[in-house]
């Protein structure tokens, strides 16, 4: 029997939250800080000094002997330094324990390992990281022991972001003021803040570590560079939501908990569509934190697979043939008070805010689609999207039947006069229920759909951080809400000002609505008449951020400025020629070194069969002759594409120009890649599965 868990009591035990700032902390110390995190005023050194003292007490309780500036650098992960709470000995021998507040709120990294795409050259070190007090400290507990994690945005010495928070963030001040500006003039008055609010879906693989470490690519990339599908894949569509294995069950468990005391709010999981994949999702958080909260969830899946004897995968696509990983990034728009400026209510026609609200989402999302788009490209994500398991490349919104149905009435008569009822489902069974039916059906081949409140982002990569996609979406929504604020504030007669821009918006960008098969080739086709980008891989996406149209939208709300663009540009042209160079030198030593070798071993152990049993009068080596001429034709085919990708892969490396390198990689190298698997995965089916070097596909999905 596993040891009882009560929830409740172990939810957040290890977060700095409200609740043990409003024990710990003095009452005005307390008052000035909620305002710092809910108005966004200065917090003084005086009151930092207080918070870094109660903080530190906190997490000295729960056996903290270190703190960290936590914070996400611009290499998709998380960076840290670890700092002891002891000061210079006292002249007893013994040391004092402090943490002040100026230690609490600033740090200072070395910057000049980090990515920073040319905004700072390697002799200027200074960064600073700052605390974002909007998202809590928490103490994590691991091999190092317990450490103050402390949030915090990370900026060079100059000013500009070197990580995904401060853009991030910055991002939210623009969204929260141009929504409260609308709704001043809709008549409210009470709300005092928008959010954006998100939860995040995250999906991931297991497999056994033993198999895993055999395996060189799955070490040094991530993913498998080699592997022939095995006799049974996902066809049979029995694992998805299928009975958990009961050694995957005890890790889900371990790492709930684990989640649950940092204050992650981990509450689905079950299997996902491919053998050996698995999904968790949190409810949902203000968008920061929901951002900090995913990169403690993929620390943690991987974190605990260790300990259960397995590794957690979370490349987009670890294996060839089946399914890839994602992660839906589910965003709405809500006030402190509780209103969700997505919800349609009963009567979408008729409610006028949400109409306006969701026409400037579509015109945000068709003006910049492109930009979407690029927040989702990574060189993994090349391999999943638009292959009949995740949303394509060409992005388009899905409303669905009720919304589309509304948006249609006011394209053709200029006003809406009913919303489709989603009316009873009928069982056909007396003993079960009918069904109150949803309104509108899903569609899981769309890239941007309306579910329900929310719209939910599909193309996000499951190693991704979600803040990419979510500073987008913050930005590009507010562009427009203040083109509308501009114009409601000038118009005479601001109802029927509403009334024309909510018919204009779903007039002129209902090219962008699309709700049928996304997957489809005649969608694609019809993508290209409507005038959609399609734009196919990470480097075709990449040139999105440095257009004069995303320059002057991130600059205007001060997101980012072009120089910020153009490092992050020049940073994700390094990354992707980074990984396709480590997979392309890591294919090299995996044939030179393990598959070659064995094979000659093989087809040697072949020919002398051939050789002794051919003498002996009247038998037949038809069949190991047959295997032999296979396998030696099977080699040579490897030997020429190996040659092949040496003399690619080295031409690659030595160019200089990081857009130019990442093209000659994207259309040269990997097609290389391919031409030197094909005749390895043929060889892998051919030869004595003892003599090959590595696990195989159902090896390592199946044997979990």
């Amino acid at each position: 029997m596993s040891e009882f868990v009560n929830v409740s009591e172990i939810f957040g035990q290890d977060v700095f939250n409200d609740s043990v700032m409003q024990e710990r902390l003095p009452k005005k110390v307390y008052k000035e800080l909620k305002k710092t995190i809910e108005e966004g005023k200065e917090l003084s050194l005086e009151i930092a000094d207080v918070v870094a003292h109660e903080m530190k007490e906190w997490a000295i309780e729960k056996g903290a002997t270190h703190y960290t500036h936590w914070f996400q650098p611009m290499t998709g992960l998380t960076a840290e330094k670890h700092d002891a709470f002891i000061t210079a000995p006292m002249e007893n021998g013994k040391v004092l324990m402090s943490f002040s507040g100026k230690e609490l709120i600033k740090g200072e990294p070395d910057a000049s390992s980090f990515p920073s795409g040319g905004l700072r050259a390697t002799f200027e070190a200074r960064g600073y990281t700052a605390w974002d007090c909007t998202s809590p400290a928490f103490v994590r507990h691991d091999a190092a022991g317990a450490i103050l994690c402390i949030p915090t945005a990370f900026c060079s010495y100059t000013g500009e972001a070197l990580d995904q928070k401060t853009p991030l963030l910055r991002s939210m001040e623009a969204i929260n003021r141009e929504a409260l500006r609308l709704l001043r003039l809709f008549g409210n008055t009470t709300s005092k803040k928008v959010t954006p609010s998100v939860g995040a879906e995250q999906e991931y693989f297991l497999i056994d570590k033993a198999k895993y470490l055999q395996r060189k690519d799955l070490i040094y990339t991530g993913r498998t560079l080699f592997g022939a599908m095995p006799p049974k894949g996902q066809e049979m569509d029995d694992h998805y939501f299928g009975v958990v294995r009961q050694r995957v069950a005890g890790y889900m468990k371990e790492v709930n908990e684990e989640l649950w005391k940092l204050g992650v709010t981990a509450k689905t999981q079950h299997n996902e569509v491919a053998p050996a994949q698995h999904e968790l999702a949190p409810i949902y958080a203000p968008v920061n934190i929901a951002v900090d909260h995913n990169q403690i969830i993929m620390r943690t899946l991987k974190k605990v697979a260790s300990r259960h004897g397995m590794r957690c995968l979370l490349h987009e696509k670890p294996f060839q043939g089946i399914n890839g990983s994602g992660k839906h990034n589910n965003w709405s728009l809500t006030t402190d008070d509780g209103i969700n400026l997505l919800d349609p209510g009963k009567t979408p026609h008729e409610n006028i805010q949400f109409l306006l609200v969701l026409t400037c989402i579509l015109k945000a999302v068709d003006v910049h689609a492109d930009l979407l788009r690029e927040s989702a490209a990574d060189v993994g994500n090349d391999q999943r999207l638009g292959g009949n398991e995740a949303p394509p490349a060409v992005i388009s919104v899905f409303l669905g039947e009720q919304l589309g149905d509304v948006l249609e009435q006011l394209i053709t008569t200029g006003t809406a006069t009913r919303s489709k009822k989603g009316g009873r489902l009928e069982t056909g069974v007396r003993t079960l229920p009918d069904l109150v039916k949803d309104a509108t059906d899903r569609n899981r081949t769309s890239p941007f759909a309306f579910t329900g409140n929310k719209f939910e982002f599909r193309m996000v990569g499951s190693r991704d951080s979600i803040a990419s996609c979510n500073i987008v979406l913050n930005t590009i929504t507010a562009e427009v809400f203040r083109e509308v604020n501009e114009r409601l504030e000038k118009a005479q007669d601001r109802d029927l000002e509403v009334h024309d821009i909510i018919k204009e918006f779903a007039t002129d960008h209902q090219r962008i609505v699309f709700n049928g098969n996304g997957y489809s080739k005649e969608w694609e086709e019809e993508a290209k008449r409507r005038g959609l980008p399609n734009l196919p891989t990470m480097v075709d996406a990449i040139p999105a951020l440095t257009t004069p149209k995303a320059i002057k939208l991130f600059e205007t709300f001060k997101v980012f400025s072009r120089a910020e663009l153009e490092s992050r540009a020049e940073i994700q042209y390094e990354s992707y020629a980074k990984a396709v160079n480590i997979e392309a030198r890591t294919m090299i030593n995996m044939t030179t070194k393990q598959i070659i070798p064995a094979v000659i071993r093989y087809t040697t152990t072949v020919a002398d069969s051939v050789h002794s049993v051919g003498s002996i009068e009247g038998m037949d080596v038809s069949v190991q002759t047959d295997i032999l001429k296979k396998c030696t034709q099977h080699l040579k085919k490897v030997n020429e594409a190996l040659h092949h990708l040496n003399e690619v892969t080295d031409i690659a490396a030595a160019m200089e120009d990081g857009r130019e390198r990442a093209i000659y990689y994207k259309d040269t190298v990997i097609p290389a890649m391919a031409d030197l698997r094909t005749p390895v995965d043929a060889l892998e089916i051919l030869v004595d599965k003892k003599v090959w070097p590595m696990p195989s596909y159902g090896d390592l999905i199946f044997e979990v």
